[in-house]
């Protein structure tokens, strides 16, 4: 039997993976079950593992995985996450709304255009080397484009070296998004977004990294995070 809390936080965590591929972050936790401090999350989390509800993955930082969900599936909603799959076909990711013919499993191609840093921030995003394949219904509306990550500054976000992450081609973003970003038209890099006044703060998801505040002149949004492929 689960507390209105943990059930909350094992459904947020389950659409979240569903939804992205990643699980959410302890602060994306806090601020879905409008709690005020990350211990909260520790100690739902951990009475969720005690239970059998959840794990944690190996030597992957705050990686978890759902292993069931409770029986008859009763419980409140908790706040989904700001991601919309829907249909997508065409040869470079051009979304669009499915006909009622069309096969929801459907795949698309993926353009991937070169790498993308988490950690040091790289040169920025090259022309298409290759194609990767993604079924349609995993993706939302819009055009998208794949990178292959470099660095260990957003494994506290599930995001790991060697990884593969789609992005959805967008120039905003929100305060929590993880975006490439363009730094002064040379840098690229993989972070989450926070906006703080009138500056931009872009965040790592590992401590051994400092976040960097920006100008806002001196940044541009490339694109926001809606997947990822993980190679085992």
């Amino acid at each position: 039997m689960l507390t209105r809390k943990q059930f909350e936080l094992l459904r947020f965590i389950q659409e979240r993976l569903r939804e992205t591929g990643v699980p959410p972050s302890f602060d994306e936790m806090k601020d879905a079950l409008d709690l005020r401090s990350k211990s909260g999350i520790h100690r739902l989390i951990m009475a969720l593992e005690e239970r059998g509800f959840i794990r944690r993955l190996p030597n992957r930082a705050r990686a978890l995985e759902v292993i069931k969900m409770p029986e008859g599936g009763g419980g409140p909603q908790a706040p989904r996450a700001r991601f919309s799959p829907s249909v997508v076909q065409g040869g470079l990711g051009k979304a669009k709304p499915p006909a009622p013919e069309e096969d929801i499993r459907s795949m698309v191609a993926i353009p991937v255009m070169g790498r993308i840093a988490a950690g040091t921030p790289i040169s920025a995003i090259q022309s298409r080397s290759h194609n990767v394949s993604m079924p349609a219904d995993m993706l939302g509306g819009g055009e998208h484009y794949a990178l292959e990550v470099r660095g260990d500054s957003m494994v506290e976000a599930g995001i790991l070296d060697g990884d593969t992450v789609v992005i959805r081609r967008q120039d905003t973003a929100n305060t929590g998004d993880i975006v490439v970003a363009l730094i002064d038209d040379e840098e690229a890099t993989l972070k989450r977004l926070r906006k703080r006044g009138s500056s931009i703060a872009l965040e790592a998801a590992n401590p051994a990294y400092e976040t960097r505040v920006l100008g806002p002149d001196r940044v541009k949004i490339q694109g926001r995070l809606v997947n990822l492929f993980r190679r085992y």
